[in-house]
């Protein structure tokens, strides 16, 4: 299945609700999702360390329903947390509108939230800095039709703020259910991290990069570098380009399921 990602809403870019406090020994937090921690408004935020944890429906007029998010726990640059979801198609809504993407953010997302010099960002692509992730998750056994994957943004300038438009997303699917396919059309395809992708390309006023790992995985340890250069050597992406935020989480069609982020985390140089 093809879907468009259409702009963000300048109130999708901007809009972020109060952030949650969590008070715990250094370097460690604790909270349940039955606890205030859970967020169930639209673009509601809790911070965790270097991330933040966003509820983004960013395409609410495409969608009815709710979704939900919570954190569980954080040790050092290690974060847990979870979404859930009950989304549905508006009048206006079509089965291949992705409606949302409960994410974790690290860095720029239309501004940067958390202190810039905490995440590491942004990072040019050509300086061939490590960019090591590892993830572990589950998700319900009927999801209805979504994706987990990263999304990368980046800006041809190192400055990057609220206002900035980026010039290239690239999409790291790890995971897929319903029949969720990716935007543009196959590109190639590729061996990375003990795993084959098949990348696509499209444009939706910035150039997107979908990478869609053949089969579906629960648990991935990568160097987000190895993506950005298998772009770079295929001409598609300019070793002057900047890595301005990296997120993680899942895009929603529709459907009712979970995502739980056992663990997570990004360390970069």
């Amino acid at each position: 299945m093809q879907h468009r990602r259409p702009r963000f809403s300048k109130k999708a870019k901007t809009l972020v609700s109060g952030t949650v406090a969590l008070a715990a020994a250094v370097g460690v937090t604790v909270a349940q999702a039955d606890e205030p921690s859970k967020k169930c408004t639209d673009f509601d935020t809790i911070t965790l360390g270097k991330y933040y944890v966003n509820n983004n429906v960013w395409n609410r007029e495409k969608a009815t329903g709710t979704q939900c998010v919570w954190d569980n726990s954080r040790s050092g640059s290690t974060i847990s947390w979870g979404t859930n979801y009950s989304l549905a198609n508006s009048g206006n809504g079509k089965d291949y509108d992705v409606k949302s993407y409960a994410s974790s953010v690290l860095g720029w997302h239309w501004g940067w939230k958390v202190d810039k010099s905490s995440t590491g960002l942004p990072i040019r692509v050509g300086d061939r800095k490590p960019v090591k992730t590892s993830w572990e998750f589950t998700v319900s056994s009927n999801p209805g039709v979504m994706n987990v994957a990263y999304d990368l943004w980046l800006h041809n300038k190192n400055t990057a703020d609220w206002q900035d438009q980026p010039t290239d997303e690239i999409m790291i699917w790890l995971n897929r259910q319903g029949g969720a396919g990716p935007l543009g059309s196959k590109y190639g395809s590729v061996s990375l991290g003990g795993a084959m992708w098949d990348i696509y390309q499209g444009d939706i006023g910035w150039k997107v990069y979908s990478f869609v790992r053949r089969t579906n995985t629960t648990k991935a340890s990568l160097d987000l570098d190895d993506f950005t250069q298998a772009l770079v050597r295929r001409k598609l992406l300019s070793n002057d380009k900047y890595v301005s935020g990296i997120e993680s989480g899942t895009e929603v069609f529709k459907g009712t399921g979970r995502l739980d982020t056992k663990a997570y985390s990004v360390n970069i140089g």
